[in-house]
């Protein structure tokens, strides 16, 4: 094999490996949001190519007429190994929707973290989840499982349309049980309130409790948010970080 030819290989590899990282990027939490830049995406996506290629150069060695069927194969590998992620942060935006809608707040939105308009508090608690993964090291973490994929899923080798789908249902079924579970604090609350509310409304029929139980609830939900957002997104982080050492499998 001439030198030409080893480059040609090589190159060929390197783009195999960029297509699974920029697939992987399209969607991961923080880099992957709407807000940032296309061109920070690309910028990232190379970055990470440059590191999780020499890790995984023995293992690449793609012949030239397989070349287009392992680049779908690859970012299709990429999508479903940063969309593992994307459904903790759907995870997160249900919890904030829930929460916002038994507090009576769900009338505030925002579309900052997503691209339809959810709760603020849904935004509070993405953001917050999300810079504190990346604070723990979420893109250290995503570099080793991105390289640890090529033992599971070699070029090549993409899931069948069975197992997809049963990976989807699977993560989907844990949103929800994610999702209910983080928002339950505000849940017990707002059940708590209404009782209250209604208590008082029963023993003092002339009052008008909408009157006070407007700004009480908003003030509750605030405090409840500031207590209890710091173990919300601890919580979410460790699970995100779980996530990343088995991205196609799903523990509802």
């Amino acid at each position: 094999m001439g030198a030409f030819e080893e480059y040609g290989l090589l190159l060929n590899g390197v783009f195999l490996v960029f297509a699974r990282c920029a697939g992987a990027v399209a969607l991961l939490p923080g880099i992957g949001e709407i807000t940032v830049p296309a061109r920070i995406k690309l910028v990232f996506a190379v970055a990470l190519t440059a590191l999780v290629w020499p890790l995984v150069a023995t293992s690449i060695a793609p012949h030239p007429s397989d070349l287009p069927y392992l680049i779908i194969s690859e970012a299709v590998v990429g999508l479903v190994f940063g969309a593992s992620l994307r459904f903790m942060v759907l995870a997160l935006q249900f919890a904030g929707t829930i929460a916002g809608q038994a507090t009576s707040l769900a009338q505030i939105s925002s579309g900052a973290m997503s691209p339809d308009p959810i709760p603020a508090l849904g935004s509070v608690l993405v953001l917050t989840a999300v810079t504190l993964a990346m604070i723990l090291g979420l893109h250290l973490h995503v570099i080793e499982a991105l390289a640890a994929s090529y033992i599971v899923l070699a070029p090549g080798h993409v899931p069948s349309g069975a197992e997809i789908a049963e990976w989807a249902v699977a993560h989907g079924m844990r949103v929800f049980a994610l999702g209910l579970t983080l928002a339950a604090p505000f849940v017990l609350a707002a059940f708590i309130y209404n009782l209250a509310l209604g208590a008082i409304n029963r023993a003092m029929p002339q009052l008008m409790v909408v009157l006070v139980g407007a700004p009480a609830i908003t003030l509750g939900t605030l405090a409840l948010l500031l207590l209890s957002a710091p173990l919300i997104a601890g919580v979410w982080a460790e699970l995100a970080l779980a996530t990343l050492r088995a991205p196609m499998g799903a523990h509802p």
